[in-house]
């Protein structure tokens, strides 16, 4: 089993800050993000994580990143401990395989949700009013029901609590109507590109987010892309409209603590050893089928 590294640590380079999942250092012209082992779920960092799950999330990434190089540029300057600064290279161990140098982009504040399915809060709020983030869908439309075209659902990036779905027009408001266009349309190709690519290897993607920076004045894609943390993965084979469906991701965990006596608050309970294997093993699946 994969060593398991809730938090990383080394003391002689500066430490900016933790996210949910990642942990990141300030290199002076570049960044550096490492994918901890962190697990979370419903915003709220579980005491024990899943041993490898930073690797898995990097290694997934970077293959998306590369895949996208025809639409967008990304943040990666270097995904190998021996192409890092040399200050770095003493925490190979720590480093390898899940962590990535990227270029210091001024981050665009808006969360890009795309959605092809109906599925999760879209669902919720679509029995409620016949729409997803404002956004008129047709009447009965079941629940992971495939949307006629895929949507762009932004929401607001919030640093603690809850994003905020918004409306098109309100995006335009916060970051003004160019960026939003810009945002909308490089979602949407991507989206697109990626849900071709997942198909032709038996994978629905439902729903994913995108983030973007500004580096050199051009739009960027940033922070992971299409992993099993930002996105919604489905199998071909056992997909069916009318019901939820199984997930390649951290739904276990989910279905897990929904059976508990939990309020969703910290400090969150510890996963028990069969839970975290099972959703290892999820994780791998997932991993393998995407990069082969």
């Amino acid at each position: 089993m994969d060593r398991l590294i809730l938090k990383t640590d080394m003391p002689d380079i500066k430490f900016l800050r933790s996210g949910k999942v990642r942990d990141i250092y300030d290199l002076g012209d570049s960044l550096l993000l490492v994918a901890s082992d962190r697990i979370s779920a419903f915003d709220v960092v579980l005491p024990n994580g899943i041993p490898g799950k930073g690797r898995i999330l990097t290694q997934i990434s970077i293959y998306w990143f590369r895949q996208m190089e025809s639409i967008i540029k990304n943040h990666i300057i270097a995904t190998e401990v021996a192409k890092y600064p040399v200050q770095c290279h003493k925490y190979r161990e720590q480093l390898e395989g899940r962590s990535m140098l990227v270029r210091k982009a001024g981050q665009v504040p808006i969360e890009c949700i795309v959605r092809g399915y109906l599925s999760g809060s879209g669902w919720k709020e679509y029995k409620k009013t016949g729409t997803v983030c404002g956004i008129k869908l047709p009447e009965g439309l079941k629940e992971s029901s495939k949307l006629e075209s895929p949507v762009f659902t932004p929401s607001t990036k919030a640093e603690e609590g809850h994003d905020i779905n918004i409306s098109f027009e309100k995006t335009a408001d916060i970051i003004g109507k160019e960026m939003a266009f810009k945002l909308r349309d490089a979602s949407l190709k991507i989206y697109s590109k990626a849900s071709s690519l997942a198909e032709e290897k038996g994978i629905i993607i439902a729903d994913t987010k995108f983030e973007f920076g500004i580096y050199d004045n051009e739009l960027i894609l940033i922070d992971e892309i299409l992993t099993p943390d930002s996105s919604r993965f489905w199998s071909v084979k056992t997909y069916e409209p009318g019901k939820a469906q199984d997930s390649y991701d951290k739904q276990i965990i989910r279905d897990y603590l929904l059976t508990l006596d939990w309020d969703q608050t910290y400090p969150g309970p510890a996963l028990p050893d069969n839970i975290v294997e099972k959703a290892i093993e999820r994780y791998k699946e997932i991993y393998r089928i995407i990069t082969g």
